[in-house]
């Protein structure tokens, strides 16, 4: 395991998501990741001597040196028992450091809660975290470029009124679209344990936060090494971009009343990819005996998940619109003549 040692003190440094530098929790000192002096730097090993393990609470990975034989898990906390397994041998391009403590993080969270209007009062108050885990997940970005051929029968029609007459006038034209589209950054998530459809909701992030990837950008977090690589992602970015594309041939054609497709044909390639991390604060919250589990994005601060709904709230709430309703109907009804009750 790495290890960056303070300088001043001999503490160990962590990523400081506010500074954007190694910070010590000790001495206050700030140091700049790309001069961080090597001699600080303590427990290095190549990725050769490097040993993955998985966690058999809950499937997340352990990455140790090759001697350590028991250790904590990062994601859940459960003491795990460790089996040896090489770890892949990309190493990421690009990462886009936290930008969002954990005090924040948790004090957004708070603050989403009690913005639930069905969500049950004590879980509004927030203050069942369980644990909150800042970790960078594995994702694979891609540029692509689509080629959209369009062959179609395009309608307008146009009605008008003449003398005593209605007129209905349709027009038919021959529509040829020829479109080429470039697809900046699309990005996919790689881990096989992250939902899916929740990270691909915690977007957007800002690419100008893109940097080259640093080691000391993952200290005091959890990392995950990617599961699938870029060849078996393909068809889901290729999924991913299908409605855009779509959007945009239809954006096209949007002047006719009528488009009757005869041809069209499709082609999407990737013109390249690269292996990024992006930062995820994963939020564990018991409530009633069950534990929830929220996502934030670690740089700008967007809460996704579920909470809890409260039946009583619900029923009280349609309850209201349903007296309210039935007050209006007996106030027209009175108005025009009715008997108020």
């Amino acid at each position: 395991i790495i290890h960056y040692k303070c300088p001043n003190c001999g503490d160990d440094m962590a990523f400081d998501s506010q500074s954007g530098t190694l910070a010590c929790r000790s001495c206050g000192r700030q140091d700049n990741i790309a001069q961080f002096p090597d001699e600080y730097i303590t427990n290095e090993f190549s990725e050769d001597e490097a040993v993955e393990y998985e966690c058999e609470n809950c499937g997340a990975v352990v990455i140790t040196d090759q001697d350590t034989t028991a250790t904590s898990c990062s994601f859940c906390g459960a003491g795990v028992v460790l089996g040896d397994r090489i770890v892949g041998k990309l190493a990421p391009r690009k990462v886009i450091p936290f930008k969002i403590s954990k005090d924040e993080a948790r004090d957004a969270f708070k603050k989403w809660c009690k913005n639930g209007r069905f969500t049950p009062p004590g879980f509004m108050t927030a203050d069942r975290i369980k644990n909150i885990t800042g970790m960078y997940v594995p994702f694979w970005m891609y540029d692509l470029n689509s080629k959209v051929q369009l062959d179609a029968i395009g309608k307008r029609v146009r009605t008008y009124t003449r003398g005593d007459y209605i007129y209905t006038e349709t027009k038919h034209y021959d529509v040829h679209r020829n479109i080429d589209m470039y697809h900046r950054k699309v990005p996919v998530d790689a881990s096989k344990k992250m939902n899916d459809e929740m990270m691909d909701k915690l977007e957007p992030y800002n690419y100008n936060d893109l940097e080259d990837f640093k080691a000391p950008y993952l200290v005091g977090y959890l990392a995950e090494k990617y599961n699938y690589d870029d060849k078996e992602l393909y068809p889901r970015v290729e999924e991913k971009i299908a409605p855009f594309i779509r959007s945009y041939v239809n954006s096209t054609v949007s002047n006719y009343s009528m488009v009757h497709n005869r041809q069209e044909q499709k082609q999407t390639k990737a013109l390249n990819s690269m292996y990024v991390l992006l930062p995820v604060w994963m939020v564990y919250y018991d409530f009633e005996r069950q534990e929830h589990t929220f996502a934030m994005n670690g740089q700008t601060g967007k809460v996704l998940g579920k909470p809890q709904i409260s039946k009583k709230k619900v029923a009280v709430w349609y309850s209201g619109i349903a007296v309210s309703a039935f007050v209006a109907l007996k106030l027209v009804s009175f108005g025009i003549g009715g008997v108020l009750w």
